[in-house]
């Protein structure tokens, strides 16, 4: 899709199905796959006809403070969301690209309405179950997948800032349990936690493994 036209119709994607009588688009999304500590998570989006969510756009362009406003207005505005996740067990058992599908699986699942149209970002999902077109920077071309990957990042970071009050001194508060140099440097001192990834390097690397 050409840049400009994005910016004039942030739409555009949708309503090639809109159009048709296919009303069900889902958007979908990850958040987590890099860090070394916590789950994986993937929100499906399905938008109204016409529905626009102003602002919204790719979850890595945003703060914090407006990721959290739009993903209030997504989940009033959207007509089904569906979140699910894999664990670090899952992850650490079976790698992080099948558990991503998992997570991503587990979301079009928990949708209440079966969409007509799956869209993911990136490349194809081998195995995910659904039939769906894969587009490589997704969330910064078609709304629902910016959508998506809004109420991933939201639910994930949730998750992470609950999770660091059970285990303080990782800063997951800040960090979200990305290798930054204050998680490596507690994972050295305080040693690994249920929630870190041991088959990840950053993990191994500073516990010797």
């Amino acid at each position: 899709m050409d840049g400009a036209k994005r910016l004039q119709n942030p739409l555009e994607y949708e309503e090639r199905f809109w159009s048709r009588g296919f009303s069900h688009v889902a958007g979908v999304d990850e958040a987590g796959r890099g860090p070394l500590a916590g789950p994986v998570v993937a929100a499906a989006v399905l938008l109204p006809p016409g529905t626009l969510i102003s602002g919204a756009k790719d979850s890595k362009a945003l703060s914090v403070a407006r990721r959290e406003e739009l993903a209030v207005e997504i989940l009033q505005r959207a007509s089904a969301v569906g979140l699910g996740a894999a664990s670090v067990r899952e992850i650490d058992r079976l790698n992080i690209l099948v558990s991503t599908r998992l997570a991503m699986d587990r979301a079009l699942t928990h949708l209440p309405l079966r969409p007509d149209q799956v869209v993911v970002d990136g490349l194809p999902v081998a195995g995910l179950g659904w039939e769906h077109e894969a587009i490589v920077g997704g969330d910064g071309q078609v709304h629902s997948i910016a959508c998506a990957s809004i109420l991933a990042k939201v639910t994930r970071d949730r998750l992470m800032t609950a999770l660091s009050r059970r285990h303080p001194g990782y800063g997951w508060e800040t960090n979200k349990g990305y290798g930054t140099q204050e998680h490596r440097s507690a994972l050295e001192r305080l040693g690994p936690t249920p929630h870190h990834r041991l088959t990840f390097g950053g993990v191994q690397t500073e516990l010797n493994l």
